[in-house]
């Protein structure tokens, strides 16, 4: 069977110039609103770091822009997860980490453990 051309659909691809990457604008805002939608214990300090901790207690999700030892280690983004039947782990973020790639880490982090 001959398929013309014209019956076919037109693959469509944005132009470099429509491109705009993600890029860091040091705001906690996107991760901070999904974890208080899920229901997480959100505290802020008067140095302006925020420490939540998932409903169950497992993870913890701190975003410490003040905090020194972060700071001098390059970070801004620390999670800690404490699997149920495993060893602890963690995942840092630096500064230049677009907010929006932590809120995917972590949407994915919990999709996961809902299964």
């Amino acid at each position: 069977m001959n398929t013309s051309t014209t019956l076919l659909p037109t693959v469509v691809r944005p132009a470099i110039e429509d491109l705009h990457w993600l890029s860091s604008d040091h705001c906690a805002g996107p991760v901070l609103d999904l974890l208080g939608a899920l229901g997480w214990a959100i505290v802020d300090t008067p140095e302006a770091n925020v420490h939540t901790t998932s409903p169950d207690g497992r993870v913890y999700v701190g975003w410490l822009p003040e905090n020194a030892t972060a700071r001098q280690r390059g970070i801004v983004w620390q999670v800690q997860v404490q699997p149920a039947d495993g060893d602890i782990w963690m995942q840092e973020f630096g500064l230049h980490t677009p907010v929006e790639a932590v809120a995917g880490f972590l949407a994915a982090l919990v999709d996961h453990s809902s299964r």
